[in-house]
């Protein structure tokens, strides 16, 4: 009888060991790349794009959100960064602008596997004197069939958080209602727990450490979070893996990879 007992209970523990396990649908697994790129300079400002598609390469990620980029300016050879980094990828490229600038045009881009449902570029508020920023969203449709959204954006630089606030207030006006389920991927130049990454985690989910956030800048020795991934609704994705990608010459900032899964 005690033998019978202890066979029944090995049964029972391996059943539920079995049935608690999430078994992960490949085709719902979105890796998402965050990548200031330093508008191609690198930190030897010897403008290596190959380097730079190296990086984003090595991750293989679905999308990429990238920051400072340029769209033929001066200081980029009148180079479309986007345009050139998608063909070095083999991914799909999209460049959004925040303004004018050296003589072309300066703001974020986005490298997908997936083509574009639709699109839009969404302008943030900024004081006079300051930068312009913007939010660059596209729709595509994962190999599972579902449908996601995909934001990229930059926040304004560490010393004005005055239009930070202002930006992260107007994300989450503008995104929190989105029919699909939605990533904002970018350099939010903010740190946990400051008042703009606050404001935006009373709406998104962030996907980093907050017990030990793992810093992201500078790259040749990174002491504070600036970049981010956070999704949203809540209950809509989980989060698989997260990585921060160190490389002292390809940009100042460290990429930031996660990768994340749709949920039923």
């Amino acid at each position: 009888m005690r033998i019978l007992m202890v066979f029944l209970a090995i049964i029972l523990l391996s059943t539920t060991a079995v049935t608690s396990q999430h078994v992960v649908d490949s085709s719902r697994i979105v890796k998402v790349l965050t990548f200031n790129i330093l508008h191609g300079a690198t930190t030897k400002n010897n403008f290596d794009l190959n380097l730079l598609a190296g990086v984003i390469k090595d991750t293989d990620p679905d999308f990429v959100a990238m920051q400072e980029v340029d769209f033929k300016t001066n200081r980029a050879k009148k180079y479309d960064l986007v345009t050139e980094l998608g063909w070095r990828t083999k991914m799909v490229p999209l460049f959004a602008k925040a303004m004018e600038f050296d003589g072309g045009e300066y703001g974020e881009g986005i490298l997908s596997k997936y083509t574009f449902l639709k699109t839009r570029n969404v302008a943030l508020p900024y004081s006079k004197g300051n930068e312009p920023r913007a939010a660059l969203e596209v729709v595509s449709k994962l190999k599972s069939g579902d449908i996601v959204a995909f934001i990229g954006t930059h926040l304004d630089h560490l010393e004005n958080e005055t239009d930070r606030v202002a930006q992260a207030k107007k994300i989450n006006e503008v995104f929190s209602t989105n029919k699909y389920p939605t990533i904002l991927a970018g350099d939010l130049n903010a740190i946990p727990k400051s008042t703009p990454i606050n404001i935006l985690e009373q709406v998104w989910t962030s996907t980093y450490d907050k017990t030990n956030p793992k810093p992201t800048y500078p790259s040749n020795n990174p002491k504070i979070k600036i970049d981010y991934v956070m999704f949203l609704p809540k209950n809509k994705w989980r989060i698989l893996e997260t990585k921060v990608i160190q490389n002292t010459i390809a940009s100042d900032h460290c990429a930031y990879l996660v990768t994340i899964e749709l949920l039923n």
